[in-house]
């Protein structure tokens, strides 16, 4: 089943996840005519090869209109008519940037087999339950329901002043009337009365004018309390699922609705703004002892002008935060003179600022970077796909100053891992005769020179914002504080689901906490150090927690992804675990499991049983990345030998545990068959006879004395001889030989 197919399986709060990332720079409408076609290319490599990812786009249109073509046969108008508007926007968009299109896509699969992820382990950890906490959701509908009635109430309020300024015209034209007429007929009967009905408008005037400044006013403070308790708290909490976000937690929605709010909330002050400006020109038409206007409106103004400066100030966020594209998993951690891309967000949607308001990009304030490239872009409504008013650097480099000597000062592999710096960016707002400055950070940044440095960045990363609200700590780390382990586990299956597609379950977490804490009786309350998670080496070995940890991930991610992605790798199993696993099971059913002692190592232990009848257990030395660029993983669990003592090879590999027979779950991963291996004569391989590594061992009894040469690689003619006798020609001509741990 495809990827696609497994999305449009998934419950409607998962869809709803899926959606907050399909928009105009890739519509779904292709991600769902061209999902096999899009699940088959690498858009990952392709991010970082420019060369292949113009032959990708190309692709991609090509497949685009090959759909063209067949719904034009179908006559599906609609269909048509998105199918061409999608095909003029690719085009437009990626024409002269195609790497940037598969940075798109290859972040769209990746949050997809994340969300997948994350809906087959429905047990969710304590960070993910607080940014879902059901009060969260009651104070955002809450705030909608509150913006909307202040909106209603300032339109109201705009047919009460049009009313007051209509009877101000009517009784300016009638007083203006009586005093146009002669002294003498000023003093009849009929003027008399006229008078009194005049006097008697004027007290309607004051009485609707103090109405109007009243209502003006409860709208003020209506935006006033909001603005100050649930809009704050709102951005407050979109910031942290941001922050969570970044280091793998679960995606981020609510920017477009809290943009929604904050843009009717400027309405509706700039429209009270008018209101004010109406009554003062009605002032200077008409005014009177005890009048309202020239006492409450300058105050009032005041006022609309400080909620007005605050909301824009706190409308100018940062959406998506500095990343390399060349490392999409990895944000906030920048290599010098590496481009970066960052996206920024003014929450306040108005037409007359499209274009108007151009930012500009700087880094602390120390002068020891700064930053090359492209840093001052204009907003503009063009880009987005929902219309919203946005800038994205896409070509900021940073770069670090030498010192005052010549000399570079912590440039190379020194460069501090721990060190935080901040991306700032300043724009300023001019708009009916108001000028405010903003100003917003991105979250802090840690700088690298080598990308050998990047898995400690990133373990900086992770430990920020996981302990922190602060979005602006920079001297975090002179005093870093203790984590909960209970959320430090959580966030380490996050690093799992985003970066390798599926996140760990509980056996594979209590591992890990035992890796860290050693044998505990619970670990729900337990506090964890920085340096024990980064820094301290684990007892008896030479490298820390988090760099065999990350060994892992890249030895997923690069050699076996597909099958940790079907579940059948159980990794983080100990030596004691497993054998408690195998003991009872039958004999040759096998486990997968990550060395504990080899950096990026993964090694297969099976069960067997003597003929006395007693349990034995074999675990081969772990395959690393060398051994695993050279063969496949699935094809050596396919092709394993081992030699016994009576020098017959056969493979003990049978079940998977618990009891999955091999071939069926990692049929689907061999590169190819054993008997699709072609014969001498179908290569023409100018008579050279194919070859094929087979991974052997050789298994001595325990009073055997140790490897001579003879039995290591090359064979002895005695061994070659049988593995010529019980294997195919075509499929073994050259074999492996595999150190074999016995116990």
């Amino acid at each position: 089943m495809s990827q696609w197919s497994q999305v449009q399986q998934l419950e409607i709060k998962f869809l709803e996840q899926v959606d907050q990332f399909y928009d105009d720079n890739f519509p779904m409408e292709i991600r769902h005519l061209l999902a096999q076609w899009i699940e088959s290319q690498d858009w990952e490599a392709a991010s970082n090869n420019e060369a292949m990812a113009t032959i990708l786009l190309q692709n991609l249109l090509i497949q685009v209109d090959e759909q063209l073509d067949r719904v034009s046969q179908e006559k599906n108008l609609l269909l048509i008519h998105n199918l061409k508007r999608i095909r003029k926007l690719l085009q437009g968009k990626y024409h002269g940037n195609p790497m940037h299109i598969a940075v798109i896509i290859s972040n769209c699969l990746r949050e997809e087999r994340r969300i997948l992820a994350a809906a087959s382990m429905p047990v969710q950890g304590p960070l993910e339950k607080s940014l879902q906490n059901s009060v969260v959701s009651e104070r955002q509908r809450n705030v909608e329901h509150k913006v909307s009635a202040i909106k209603n109430s300032a339109q109201m309020t705009d047919q009460d002043v049009k009313y007051l300024e209509d009877l101000q015209e009517e009784f300016d034209f009638r007083y203006k009337t009586i005093q146009s007429l002669e002294q003498s007929d000023k003093n009849s009967a009929l003027i008399k009365q006229e008078m009194l009905a005049l006097q008697a408008m004027l007290n309607t005037l004051d009485y609707k004018r103090k109405e109007v400044l009243s209502k003006i006013g409860r709208v003020i403070h209506e935006i006033d309390m909001l603005m100050s308790n649930m809009l704050t708290e709102e951005l407050l909490d979109w910031k942290r699922r941001q922050q969570i976000a970044c280091i793998g937690g679960p995606l981020h929605g609510g920017l477009d609705q809290l943009q929604n709010c904050f843009t009717l909330l400027a309405e509706s002050l700039f429209q009270v703004r008018r209101q004010l400006e109406k009554l003062d020109e009605l002032l200077t038409r008409l005014t009177y002892d005890g009048d309202p206007i020239p006492v409450q409106r300058p105050q009032l103004l005041e006022k609309v002008n400080f909620l007005l400066y605050n909301l824009f100030r706190n409308s100018f966020v940062v959406e998506r935060q500095p990343c390399m594209p060349t490392h999409p998993q990895r944000p906030m951690v920048l290599k010098t003179l590496i481009q970066f891309t960052v996206k920024l967000r003014l929450l306040i949607k108005l037409p007359e600022l499209n274009y108007q308001i151009r930012v500009k990009a700087t880094i602390d304030n120390n002068r020891r970077f700064v930053l090359c490239g492209t840093h001052v872009k204009a907003m503009n409504m063009d880009e987005s796909a929902n219309g919203s008013l946005s800038v994205e650097f896409r070509h900021l480099q940073p770069k670090e100053m030498k010192s005052s000597a010549g000399s570079k000062g912590n440039e190379g592999p020194h460069m501090v891992t721990e060190e935080l710096h901040s991306i700032s960016f300043e724009t300023q707002v001019c708009l009916y005769g108001l000028t405010i400055n903003l100003e917003t950070s991105s979250l802090p940044v840690v700088m690298i020179s080598n990308v050998s440095q990047l898995p400690n960045a990133w373990a900086s990363i992770i430990w920020y914002n996981l302990s922190t609200n602060d979005p602006q700590n920079l001297s975090f780390f002179n005093n870093p504080p203790a984590a909960t382990l209970s959320q430090l586990l959580e966030v380490l299956s996050w690093q799992f689901s985003s970066y390798v597609g599926r996140g760990l379950n509980s056996e594979q977490l209590n591992m890990l906490a035992e890796k860290l804490m050693g044998q505990q009786v619970s670990y729900n309350d337990y506090q964890l150090s920085w340096a024990k998670f980064c820094k301290e080496h684990l007892p008896g070995k030479s490298f820390t927690f988090w760099v065999w940890l990350e060994a892992i991930l890249d030895l997923i991610k690069k050699h076996i992804l597909p099958l940790w992605i079907d579940g059948y790798v159980m990794g983080f199993v100990s030596k004691e675990k497993e054998r408690i696993l195998l003991k009872d099971k039958t004999p040759g059913t096998f486990l997968l499991r990550f060395s504990e002692s080899n950096l990026g190592g993964i090694t297969f232990t099976w069960v067997d049983q003597l003929e006395n009848g007693d349990v034995t257990f074999h675990s081969v030395e772990p395959y690393n990345k060398g051994r695993l660029s050279a063969l496949p993983f699935a094809d050596i669990l396919r092709d394993y030998k081992v030699i016994m003592a009576d020098n017959v090879p056969e493979n003990p590999l049978k079940y998977l545990y618990p009891d999955i027979p091999k071939d069926k779950a990692f049929g689907k991963h061999y590169s190819c068959q054993p008997n699709e291996v072609s014969k001498p004569s179908d290569g023409g391989g100018k008579g050279y006879v194919p070859s094929v590594f087979i991974p052997v061992s050789k298994i001595l009894n325990d009073s055997t004395d140790p490897h001579s040469p003879s039995d290591l690689l090359p064979m002895s003619p005695s061994v070659y001889a049988v593995l010529r006798e019980h294997l195919s020609p075509t499929v073994i001509e050259t074999a492996v030989c595999c150190k074999l741990f016995h116990s």
